[in-house]
């Protein structure tokens, strides 16, 4: 085995290290100006936001005439997103221009002592087709996202209290997952300390 001195990339991730301030910081502008690239999205407005306020997706939106579905022929939208839809395109075109902007943004892991924080949010009924909700939650460690998540809930919810407790619930049980884990890792020496959720 041989010695190649520090990593700079891993799995195209840049990594940047700050020993003075001992810190670690993770970088994916150059995948992202890929991808910029590659959807010829380079000299488009940057986004603030990746997603539309008011912009709503449904599997009623594909195309239906024979026109748009040759249009679609031409838009390289399965390699952009995968699976996506016809009317999605404009969904992918702001989170690209969202990417753009935000290329120089990374991922930043400190010294200090090492807090685990969990935070949460949810919508109501926002998915048309089947009208469940979304739950989403982050947990960082000193600021750094350690573990992310966004998944349509399994129920239908009746009130915003209840998607909101789903939410919670399913961040809990990942809070106690993680916990667990981290002591088994010794890595955090405070983990004897309530999370905040």
């Amino acid at each position: 085995m041989k010695d190649l001195g520090e990593a700079q990339f891993v799995l195209g991730i840049q990594i940047f290290r700050d020993r003075k301030n001992k810190t670690l910081a993770l970088s994916q502008a150059s995948y992202i100006d890929k991808i910029v690239v590659k959807h010829s999205m380079q000299n488009s407005k940057k986004g603030l936001l990746p997603f539309k306020h008011g912009v709503t997706l449904s599997k009623e939106q594909y195309p239906k005439t024979s026109q748009e579905v040759e249009e679609m022929r031409h838009i390289p939208y399965a390699s952009a997103v995968g699976s996506l839809m016809y009317a999605h395109w404009t969904a992918v075109k702001n989170i690209l221009k969202y990417l753009r902007r935000t290329r120089d943004y990374m991922l930043v892991y400190g010294s200090k002592d090492l807090i685990l924080t969990g935070y949460t949010d949810s919508d109501f009924q926002t998915n048309r087709d089947s009208r469940k909700s979304t739950s989403s939650s982050v947990f960082t460690l000193n600021g750094g996202v350690v573990v992310w998540r966004s998944i349509k809930q399994g129920c239908i919810a009746d009130s915003t209290m209840e998607v909101e407790y789903v939410t919670a619930c399913e961040a809990a049980k990942k809070a106690v997952w993680l916990r667990k884990f981290l002591i088994d890792f010794e890595v955090v020496s405070n983990m004897s300390k309530p999370i905040t959720l």
